[in-house]
């Protein structure tokens, strides 16, 4: 049985799960509800081709700076974890993103690098 990482590795398209980097920032459009539709990366559109997954985690902050940044009162972030694919073909492969963004505004943020769905 091949590993998820074996599996990209064998299928050119899913070559660019490789080149997501964890932290980047990346668009996203979302809904008036404010749930993720699509993300946008390097000139490519991912679509959320599934219901997607939120959830909110403390701010590791610490490990970024030497202080909490001034102001900054929340020390949450939410968590989506998304099932995306390239493109608006329905056919096409499902991936798993993670993806970070503060409740009170900011970029969204890579969390964790992308695997195919499944």
């Amino acid at each position: 049985m091949r590993t998820t990482v074996e599996a990209a590795m064998s299928d050119p398209a899913s070559n660019l799960l490789d080149m997501m980097i964890h932290g980047e920032e990346v668009g996203v459009r979302i809904s008036e509800a404010g749930v993720p539709l699509e993300v946008h990366r390097g000139g490519r559109v991912w679509f959320v081709g599934a219901e997607p997954v939120r959830w909110y985690e403390r701010t590791q902050w610490w490990k970024h700076n030497r202080r909490m940044p001034k102001g900054q009162g929340r020390v949450d972030v939410q968590v989506w974890r998304l099932q995306v694919r390239l493109g608006p073909n329905r056919r096409s492969d499902l991936v798993t993103m993670d993806l970070e963004v503060d409740p009170g505004g900011g970029p969204w943020r890579v969390r964790e690098e992308l695997q195919l769905a499944g």
